[in-house]
């Protein structure tokens, strides 16, 4: 398990070592952090966008890719469909997640172009604001249409 900023910064390391890697997002992103989603007087700070976090990602994936070797990711990043483009983009192909979440995020992959994805994915790496990469992610639905008069 990829849980803790330490792992993910030393996957190079534990890749010849493992047989495969699962990517926690919760911990990851906890730890990341400093900050406990649990807790509500610091919960609003805890952002798995935060690009910190991605790049924690980013680099524990691209240490298991390099040797062929089985990468998952789990947590509630997996679950949510409007990250699976992202996800997809930094080559992750496996999902955890419950089991409320599978129709949506099965939808958003296979609507997903891989190419699109990657291309995504290195825009949102380019990023070191959260709000900008939580707008790009996240973008707001557009407005309503005015009421017919």
């Amino acid at each position: 398990m990829i849980e803790t900023p330490g792992a993910a910064l030393s996957a190079d390391a534990l890749a010849l070592e493992s047989d495969f890697f699962a990517i926690g997002t919760n911990d990851l992103t906890m730890y990341t952090l400093a900050v406990d989603r649990a807790d509500s007087e610091v919960s609003h700070l805890y952002d798995p966008l935060h690009p910190a976090v991605l790049r924690l990602v980013q680099f524990a994936t691209e240490a298991a890719l390099r040797l062929r070797m089985p990468v998952s990711v789990c947590g509630e990043m997996a679950a949510n469909p409007r990250l699976t483009k992202l996800l997809l983009g930094l080559g992750l192909r496996s999902f955890s997640m419950n089991a409320a979440a599978i129709p949506r995020v099965k939808q958003a992959v296979r609507d997903a172009n891989i190419d699109d994805c990657a291309r995504f994915a290195r825009k949102v790496m380019e990023q070191s604001d959260p709000a900008a990469i939580q707008l790009l992610v996240m973008p707001p639905p557009p407005p309503p249409p005015p009421p017919a008069s």
